[in-house]
């Protein structure tokens, strides 16, 4: 008889498919409650092999004995012929469980097993397998329903694990259908459900997926802008360059363009622009060139934007750097694969060196634009050029002469 509840799907990975032996002295009650939230403090011994496996220590399977518990863990460990054989003759959940391990490490097989009259994890696990089977082969919605009778089984007993499932379903969910406030709603509760365990990454990875989901829904509404710039306030308190750096990066450049849309004015606006600026910066120390050439572009355009309409007592000096930073994202960008990207850093810099007055040079690039959104139909694109290209001509009538402004560099 399985000791329960078990911490199934409680860690990620082969770890997640483990099952604890019952010990020769029963452990207290919060001992296993520990453990189901990512704890180990003082475990029986019977179950050091589960905390060698959380750390990644090699040759476990050897150390296991030959219970019913041993022989299952022995092939999720190490899934051989042998292991296989020896698991042909479990009984009850455990028999379950093995040919939804086999399922899931490719072992020959029609479909993973049905989940029967399990409860609680044991179920959520089983209709987890099930749902996998279904979104493998393209039924996606059905799949879904599985996740969500996952994680109703899970929730009482288990709740990192129905978490982690709520997770899941939730990112599946949001690529078919977008975002809503209903996965809005499910990220905060897995968050919820994550309380008072040792998950901080998996509470940092939901608070980026909220804080991107609320920003992506805003809309310019301030109160959304705020809970998200929050939620990514409070992921990148775990979120580092050496514990997580993609995410990390993500975080700080999603945070910094959460910045720069909210609604503010006055200080409030030079200030947000500044905390921008260093977002973006900070997200390009991770997100290089030649690592990530896609996220790097996105980062350096967002950022010479930002400089472009710096509130400083300097704007120079930022033109100047956003001028340098759009030249290597054209650098960069192709005409044929993206024309509208390339269009739209060509009008951003011919912009920036409008406003430093090398007219001859910003109108040859505005032009060039304008041709690129006409022939792509993008007449919001074609106005905005031209409105440019008139206040060139103003400024030319008045000035009289096409000056690079006081500094030339």
């Amino acid at each position: 008889m399985l000791i329960r509840p078990q911490p199934l799907g409680v860690f990620p990975g082969i770890v997640g498919s483990l099952v604890l032996p019952t010990p020769e002295i029963p452990p207290g009650p919060d001992v296993l409650a520990d453990v189901l939230r990512g704890r180990f403090r003082e475990i029986p011994l019977e179950w050091t092999f589960y905390r060698q496996a959380v750390t990644n220590v090699s040759g476990i399977s050897e150390t296991l004995a030959d219970d019913a518990e041993s022989v299952y863990n022995r092939f999720v460990l190490n899934p051989t012929e042998e292991s296989y054989r020896a698991c042909v003759e479990l009984e009850g959940d455990l028999k379950k469980l093995f040919e939804a391990v086999a399922w899931r490490l490719g072992w020959p097989s029609s479909a993973p097993p049905k989940p029967g009259d399990t409860e609680g994890e044991v179920r959520a696990y089983l209709l987890a397998t099930q749902a996998h089977f279904l979104l493998d082969t393209g039924e996606w919605w059905e799949g879904v329903k599985y996740l969500d009778e996952a994680v109703d089984a899970a929730r009482s007993v288990s709740p990192v694990f129905a978490a982690r499932l709520l997770a899941e379903r939730t990112g599946i969910v949001r690529t078919q259908t977008g975002v809503s406030e209903e996965i809005v709603q499910a990220y905060r509760t897995a968050l919820t459900l994550l309380e008072d365990s040792a998950f901080d990454s998996v509470r940092a990875y939901l608070r980026v997926e909220l804080a991107s989901a609320l920003q992506e829904m805003a809309n310019g509404r301030k109160s959304l802008l705020l809970e998200a710039v929050h939620e990514y306030q409070e992921a990148l308190k775990w979120l580092t360059r050496e514990n997580d750096p993609e995410s990390y990066a993500l975080a700080q450049m999603n945070l910094a363009l959460a910045y720069v849309t909210l609604p503010l004015d006055g200080e409030k606006a030079r200030l947000r622009s500044a905390i921008a600026v260093q977002g973006f910066r900070e997200a390009l120390t991770v997100f290089t060139h030649e690592a990530y050439p896609e996220l790097w572009a996105s980062a350096t355009l967002n950022l010479a934007n930002t400089l472009q309409y710096l509130p400083s007592t300097h704007p120079e000096e930022n033109l100047w750097q956003a001028v340098s930073l759009y030249e290597q994202i054209l650098a960069y960008r192709n005409a044929q694969t993206n024309p509208v990207g390339y269009a739209r850093v060509l009008a951003s810099l011919g912009n920036a060196l409008a406003h430093l007055g090398a007219f001859t040079r910003a109108t040859q690039l505005l032009q060039e634009a304008r041709g690129f959104f006409d022939s792509m139909g993008d007449q919001d694109g074609v106005q905005g050029v031209d409105e440019v290209l008139t206040e060139i001509m103003e400024r030319r009538g008045q000035s009289g002469n096409d000056s690079l402004s006081k500094a030339t560099r």
